[in-house]
């Protein structure tokens, strides 16, 4: 649904930067020895400004009669306080946290004067990651109050005597669950109940005990564990599995609460989907478990006869007295991503992703929505995902939106689209983005007044879009996806003129996801990794995506997975997340060059051919490969674009698209071979 009024605030809120920045090009001279006899600049770049401007969120709680809401991928980051009588941002707090912060973890003290902060960031600098607001100060500063080793704090709960508890993780280590205690400043390991978890999303705390919900819903596969929900004894130190039967399956416990002598259960679903259940705290083998329709259930809130929780269709009600989910029905616009719900006089308060507050009046199914940059929110560039350009426009993911630039005018439209565009490509004019956490394909067409749509959707289990490529001998999108709760992958197939579509899974073996995949004459290359850290990498697999049938595949040698591919002539370029680069003849289906290329390359990467040249971009530089010697040239050092989930570059008119810092870039490069 097309709110206009925040759509003009949001186009006039990127408009200016894009036109002060549009008209500054800088010539850039590429090295190498050729660059002396040429008599101009063969690399133009033009910053286009900020690629995409807005106050994104990742978490609420309601406090009062104030909401708290914590920012994500903004940085610095913020907690606003949103009052609801006046509707409006009444304070605000910032904080130094770390790189591309994000804060999905919020926690009142039992008296409500304190306000718990956790963060999530991309890597760890040893900066403290808790922290906490004094709300009866709340024009003081958060002050940082602990670190637990763990990278990440996805929730946090504060026990009726004020203790702290804490769960998150971090890549490549079980979580663990964390204390903070308030009296002594100490922030204590409490033990690792679930050592084959990946990530601990939730967490609860009673009087004697503290409920820790874990599981696999990034990096599962192999041997990782699937929900996992253990009670922590505070008098003993003990952990007991208390996990309903039901619940096993699924990959991960999602969120906890404990209310009226009940803990509250959610799940994340994977192959089957979520699940909740209400479990008697005085003996927790009593309980019921309810199957939702949904792909997750987070965000609990409760009145005295139901409790109410958020999924990706929207906002449900439990009934307690015939223990039944229904929707709840309202007369507002789509709430996305909905990252807080509470009750208060008969009203939800429910903080939504596309950055609004949205007061739903439950018994007159009526609504009042609040637009939070509107109210006082302070907007800011974010971390990029994925990018495209085409028909006079350059579009940017983000999380909960995708902005579009034109490169006529430089004016800036955010556009609603659910979770994150991880990549995207412009056919025909439309827009085709691989949307993240098990979205599908979603389309928008600029011809037309409406916001973007869903086009295609798959099995929820293939969650995570990586890498589109647009087949034209076909005419299909072909789709790279893996799936963070099995492990493994997919090759997603659309076609935009018929609208059908397929999923082939696990196309190179069960535990590669598919982290590239290009196309030539009718033929798509994948590129194989593993979220896991044993286990075969690097496979390039060639496919008939009509059919999805294997035609030959090859095994490159590689220590580490594949960053990108691009295919250029007869050669099939790749690039590895080592830095390394190796490049196949699709006729001979033979490795006939590597080479160390960690220069300017190592970690996630982006290729695309452009004038029939392989460019590359990484975390640091945009770079290009000679088409004869596979030599290496810097085109823009430094580039260092703002990049969420790893970096994109895209190719329109012979133009070079990506981001330099948290700014667009156009890069107009003309090598001399």
């Amino acid at each position: 649904m097309t709110d206009t009024s925040s759509l003009s605030r949001r186009r006039l809120l990127q408009a200016g930067g894009a036109f002060g920045l549009a008209v500054a090009a800088e010539p850039l001279v590429a090295t190498g020895a050729h660059a002396a006899a040429v008599e101009r600049p063969t690399t133009v770049v033009t910053d286009l400004g900020p690629g995409l401007v807005q106050f994104s969120l990742m978490s609420g709680l309601l406090v009062g009669d104030t909401v708290y809401i914590g920012s994500r991928n903004l940085n610095p980051p913020s907690v606003i306080g949103f009052h609801l009588p006046s509707r409006k941002v009444v304070s605000h707090t910032t904080f130094d946290a770390g790189p591309e912060p994000s804060i999905q973890a919020l926690a009142a003290g039992p008296t409500g004067r304190y306000l718990y902060v956790g963060f999530l960031v991309k890597a760890d600098q040893g900066k403290p990651n808790l922290f906490r607001w004094d709300l009866k100060s709340p024009d003081k500063p958060a002050v940082a109050i602990g670190r637990t080793e763990d990278r990440d704090i996805r929730d946090l709960a504060v026990a009726p005597d004020g203790v702290v508890y804490a769960v998150g993780g971090a890549p490549g280590k079980a979580p663990v669950l964390w204390e903070y205690d308030p009296s002594t400043s100490a922030v204590t390991n409490r033990g690792t109940p679930d050592p084959k978890a990946t990530l601990a999303r939730a967490v609860a705390a009673s009087d004697t005990a503290v409920f820790f919900g874990a599981g696999s819903v990034l990096a599962g596969g192999g041997g990782a564990s699937k929900a996992s929900l253990f009670a922590f004894d505070r008098a003993t130190h003990t952990f007991t599995s208390v996990v309903p039967k039901e619940m096993e399956k699924d990959p991960s416990l999602r969120e906890l609460t404990v209310m009226d002598g009940h803990l509250v259960v959610g799940t994340s679903g994977g192959v089957d989907p979520a699940k909740f259940a209400v479990m008697d705290l005085k003996d927790l083998s009593s309980y019921t478990v309810v199957p939702t329709d949904g792909k997750t259930v987070k965000s609990f809130a409760a009145d005295d006869d139901r409790i109410y929780f958020a999924s990706e269709t929207g906002v449900n009600a439990y009934s307690k007295a015939d223990k039944t989910i229904s929707p709840v029905e309202f007369d507002g616009p789509d709430l996305g991503e909905i990252w807080g719900v509470d009750h208060v006089d008969g009203k939800l308060a429910v903080v939504s992703g596309y950055g609004f507050v949205a007061e739903i009046d439950v018994s007159a199914k009526t609504s009042v929505v609040t637009d939070l940059h509107d109210a006082g929110a302070v907007a800011g560039p974010q971390a990029g995902m994925g990018i495209a350009a085409g028909r006079g426009y350059v579009y940017l993911g983000g999380n909960g939106a995708i902005s579009r630039r034109s490169l006529r005018t430089g004016e800036v439209v955010n556009l609603q689209a659910p979770g994150e565009a991880k990549d995207a490509e412009v056919i025909e004019g439309c827009l085709y983005t691989g949307q993240y956490n098990a979205q599908g394909i979603w389309q928008y067409d600029p011809a037309k007044r409406q916001q973007p749509r869903q086009a295609a959707h798959f099995p929820s289990e293939q969650n995570r879009p990586l890498d589109l490529s647009w087949d034209p001998d076909n005419e299909l999108l072909l789709v790279g996806v893996q799936s963070d709760t099995e492990g493994g992958g997919a090759l997603w197939t659309y076609s935009p003129k018929t609208g059908k579509s397929a999923s082939y899974v696990n196309p190179i073996d069960d535990v590669q996801l598919v982290r590239a995949v290009v196309n030539r004459d009718g033929v798509a290359y994948l590129g194989g990794d593993n979220a896991s850290k044993e286990g075969p990498r690097a496979t390039i697999v060639a496919v008939d995506p009509v059919t999805g049938k294997e035609k030959w595949r090859v095994d490159p040698q590689q220590s580490a997975g594949v960053a990108a591919l691009a295919v250029q002539g007869r050669y099939l370029y790749g690039l590895t997340t080592a830095g390394k680069l190796f490049v196949v003849d699709v006729k001979t289906r033979k490795v006939v060059h590597t080479a160390d290329v960690g220069s300017v390359s190592k970690g996630f990467a982006a290729m695309v051919v452009n004038r029939g040249v392989v460019y590359g971009v990484s975390d640091t530089t945009l770079f290009r490969f000679h088409p004869k010697t596979f030599a290496v040239t810097t085109v823009v050092a430094g580039i260092n674009g703002a990049w969420y989930s790893g970096p994109h570059v895209n190719v329109y008119r012979g133009r070079l698209y990506t981001l330099r810092d948290h700014n667009l870039v156009e890069v107009d490069d003309r090598p001399s071979h």
